[in-house]
């Protein structure tokens, strides 16, 4: 880790010398969509045009980046999100083995203080939709074998687990009975349970039913988008950290601003963008109201398509960030903990209780 109190460092100099941990990035699945289409997939190991690829990750300073294992709410009815789950694993192994000087499977948070400054970047999972796990408790010990270590209980449309912030179904009025079993075995075997995109009833509950800290991967703050479910309110805010959890940011300019409101005549082809600034904003408000110690950064590259910010365009660009917070007052010392020191926290906290239960 960078040893601070000497002269300032430069933006460059604490992205390279600090661990940055981006808990949601979303390359698998726009690789298997190319692939599918085309028989063929960009190599992330050398240039591409997506958001994550190795050149980039190494210029910005990103040591770990959970690359998101994504199942489309649909799957869940024709059958199939078990064999997405482990096709997306299996073609991300493949890459990684493919690269040993470059890429590493890490699924501990023991590494995680010795990665700034080794170029090779660590992947991570986390399940993007508990739709994989069919119902079946046993399948949480299953993806934990196979590197999963956060599940996002739902996704767009509510599943057999929690109704979810998109979807007006709110058939379970929170967790489903069999949600409110998973949580608990989550927290036996050491998977950190994601509340991003689950309905308001369903985050409160998670919280309450879960024994270690819970995280939301990539959501912002509700404050900045009014009456918009998928982010999260200031109360919500509150039952997070109590809980000693943290708000992992997303970036896309929808969950930052207001500025593309239809119902204010926005026109799809005038679309206009988030700056480095909004994401600040959304850290400064989270600080103002529980702390510095429950905050950080899920980007959501490779998910959001063109509504990232001016700025923060792809995995090279948290230097960028870092300077804003820079220039907002935040010392070295919190920018690493809003780069990825809190979110290492809560999963060694998270680890520890699977040891010890």
């Amino acid at each position: 880790m960078l040893i601070t109190g000497c002269a300032e460092q430069t933006p460059d100099d604490i992205a390279q010398g600090s661990l940055i941990v981006d808990t949601h990035i979303d390359t698998p699945y726009r690789i298997k969509t190319q692939l599918d289409e085309s028989g063929t997939f960009e190599d992330i190991a050398l240039n591409t045009s997506y958001d994550f690829d190795y050149s980039r990750a190494i210029s910005g300073g990103l040591n770990v980046p959970f690359f998101s294992i994504y199942i489309p709410a649909e799957t869940e009815e024709n059958g199939t999100s078990f064999k997405l789950a482990n096709e997306l694993i299996d073609l991300m192994n493949k890459i990684i083995e493919a690269n040993p000087d470059k890429f590493f499977l890490i699924d501990t948070s023991t590494y995680l203080g010795n990665l700034p400054g080794q170029n090779l970047v660590g992947i991570a999972y986390g399940m993007e939709n508990g739709a994989a796990l069919e119902g079946n408790l046993k399948n949480v010990s299953y993806f934990y074998e196979r590197g999963i270590r956060y599940i996002t209980l739902t996704h767009a449309k509510s599943n057999q687990i929690s109704d979810s912030s998109y979807d007006e179904n709110k058939q379970w009025g929170g967790l489903s009975d069999f949600g409110k079993a998973l949580i608990p075995e989550m927290n036996k075997v050491g998977i950190m349970v994601d509340v991003s995109h689950v309905s308001d009833a369903a985050f409160f509950q998670a919280i309450d039913i879960s024994n270690t800290p819970v995280i939301a991967s990539h959501s912002s703050l509700r404050h900045f988008t009014p009456d918009w479910e998928r982010n999260v309110s200031d109360l919500m805010m509150e039952a997070l950290a109590d809980k000693g959890g943290v708000l992992q940011v997303n970036f896309g300019t929808a969950f930052l601003t207001n500025l593309n409101d239809k119902s204010k005549g926005y026109n799809p082809s005038t679309y206009i963008h988030a700056q480095v600034s909004d994401v600040v904003d959304h850290i400064d408000r989270v600080v103002e109201l529980v702390g510095i110690d429950h905050v950080g950064i899920g980007s959501d590259y490779d998910g959001v398509g063109d509504t990232l910010p001016n700025g923060l365009k792809d995995v090279s660009s948290y230097p960028n960030l870092i300077a804003e917070l820079q220039k907002r007052g935040y010392s070295t010392i919190e920018i690493q903990k809003i780069l990825g020191g809190n979110f290492a926290r809560v999963w060694r906290e998270v680890e520890e209780y699977a040891r010890n239960n």
